[in-house]
């Protein structure tokens, strides 16, 4: 999984720059493979879902490149979903001194999965998920 977002991280972070979020998000969404939910307790699922976490963010943290929330949870959404495990990827805006901000963000169960603490909670989150708006072919 380490070398996987190793791969991923920097794929994303082009296809986000020359091509857009709409079509980086079509093409991840046409890769993944339909796989039935994975076969196991609650406990397994959640050991998943944590070790997959953790090696997203290894590669982050490996890497000489720095990768926005963005990019992150793109690539986090798209190795747990491969795994056949139901993540929703969430965006939250908010504005600050007539600043405004984004933040990108992958749950499971409800729960924020790359966030450190309740930063989440600062921004106003998007009703639908984000990774499954509509997407017009270009």
């Amino acid at each position: 999984m380490f070398w996987r977002a190793t791969y991923l991280l920097p794929l994303a972070k082009a296809s986000l720059r020359w091509r857009g979020y709409k079509q980086t998000c079509a093409s991840l969404q046409k890769r993944l493979h339909a796989s039935a939910p994975p076969d196991a307790g609650p406990d397994d699922l959640s050991a998943r879902v944590k070790q997959t976490c953790r090696m997203v963010g290894a590669a982050q943290r490996q890497s000489p490149v720095k990768f926005t929330c963005l990019e992150e949870s793109l690539v986090l959404w798209y190795l747990l979903r491969g795994q056949g495990i139901v993540v929703r990827l969430c965006v939250g805006v908010r504005k600050i001194d007539k600043k405004f901000e984004a933040h990108a963000r992958v749950e499971y169960g409800g729960e924020a999965l790359n966030q450190p603490g309740q930063l989440h909670r600062h921004y106003a989150a998007f009703e639908q998920e984000i990774s499954e708006l509509p997407v017009e072919p270009s």
